[in-house]
């Protein structure tokens, strides 16, 4: 939670097929985040964005699906609020711009555009088994990498908060 005691809004992003272990971290994250009282958001659908919605849900955290469609019943069942767009994949532009961090778990090109639309946009990204970057032939270190759930939650909230 923020000093001036808004809920911090973190995007989890990723794959809609993890790997197991990538499942299992995304489940991870999205209980961690519940319990700093983060509102977790995320496409919705399923894969990483339905491991780490259980997590949280699991832990009474609250969930915001942002729909690619225009059916509420297509977002993953621990999406609390669905928000149909109807917009396609230009919906991640809408999951980047409201989080106040981005975790990355894993992921396809679909995640990497929500990794370029957050960098571009000052957004920090905190990656897990995620893309790496460069540029001109040189690393690029854009995305903060973490190891573990535990790690990336705590980078993530407190690069959230200005810290």
């Amino acid at each position: 939670m923020t000093t001036t005691n808004k809920p911090v809004i973190i995007a989890v992003i990723g794959s809609r097929q993890p790997s197991k272990e990538d499942a299992e971290i995304a489940e991870e994250v999205g209980r961690l985040l519940a319990r700093h009282e983060a509102i977790l958001i995320c496409g919705g659908l399923t894969g990483v964005m339905e491991a780490a919605c259980r997590g949280a849900r699991s832990v009474g955290g609250l969930t915001i699906g942002v729909l690619p469609g225009n059916d509420a019943s297509t977002a993953n069942p621990h999406v609390q609020i669905p928000i149909v767009t109807n917009i396609g994949y230009a919906r991640n532009v809408i999951v980047v711009r409201s989080a106040k961090a981005i975790i990355a778990i894993g992921g396809g090109y679909g995640t990497l555009t929500e990794i370029a639309y957050a960098l571009d946009t000052k957004v920090p990204v905190i990656g897990i088994n995620t893309w790496s970057l460069a540029r001109q032939g040189k690393p690029d270190t854009s995305i903060i990498m973490a190891k573990t759930a535990r790690t990336a939650v705590q980078k993530a909230l407190k690069l959230a908060e200005g810290k």
